[in-house]
């Protein structure tokens, strides 16, 4: 079996570091897992990832919680011929670690920092809610992000990303409230196709308003929405 000791080495360099390189032949996981948050818990872990083969490409904290453990996401590679059934298990043999998460990430993805958003929006002010709603689905890993209009009462989408359902103004108004950044779940087929869904609404101004969304979940955090919220507030 390769030696994975790169991995453990490099590690903490890589937390909460960009991902400036993604290999694409090798399916490529996007993982979100809760472990203690004392030392050795991330090292192990690592342990477990390379004692499948996994490479790990970065990490980033997500949230500190008050009961002594840690929610990190994890990008990792995995061999063409291996399920991710098997990282999942191999993590979760673990003590104290739970695999909240796994799904597959874009080829050529990157964990993108909230400054570097917001570096993207103030070089463009004018389209600044477009270039934050553009940026949604890797800042906060949500699968789509819509940016809407309700000035009217009946509220449309401005701007979506490229997998965002179709919100004609009786689905969109399944978000409201629109005055306030709050976190919503949705049942299977809540529009035509779409299963269970979780999403969150920020307000931008009193017209327009930003909806992300994650087909299946995970559900998102506190520490996410309050993210979401602080560059929402920043866009003029």
């Amino acid at each position: 079996m390769a030696q994975k000791s790169p991995i453990r080495q490099s590690l903490l360099s890589t937390r909460n570091m960009p991902v400036i390189d993604v290999r694409k032949d090798v399916p490529v996981f996007l993982m979100r897992i809760t472990l203690p948050d004392r030392p050795g818990s991330l090292g192990s872990v690592a342990t477990a990832m390379g004692g499948v083969d996994a490479d790990i490409n970065a990490v980033e904290i997500v949230e500190k919680r008050p009961d002594g453990s840690v929610v990190d996401d994890f990008i990792v590679d995995l061999p063409p011929n291996q399920l991710a059934e098997t990282i999942v298990t191999a993590c979760q043999n673990l003590p104290g670690v739970r695999v909240e998460w796994i799904a597959r990430y874009p080829e050529g993805g990157g964990l993108q920092s909230d400054l570097e958003a917001l570096e993207r929006m103030t070089a463009d002010p004018p389209n600044a809610a477009e270039t934050l709603v553009s940026m949604c689905p890797v800042v906060f890993r949500s699968h789509w992000a819509s940016l809407l209009d309700v000035s009217d009462g009946a509220p449309r989408p401005s701007f979506s990303t490229t997998l965002a359902p179709d919100l004609t103004p009786e689905i969109a108004g399944k978000f409201t409230p629109f005055d306030s950044t709050h976190r919503t779940d949705l049942d299977a087929e809540w529009t035509p196709g779409w299963g269970d869904t979780t999403a969150v609404v920020t307000p931008l101004t009193r017209d327009r308003v930003i909806v992300i969304g994650r087909l299946g979940g995970p559900a998102f955090l506190d520490s996410e929405i309050a993210r979401l919220h602080h560059l929402a507030a920043l866009v003029k």
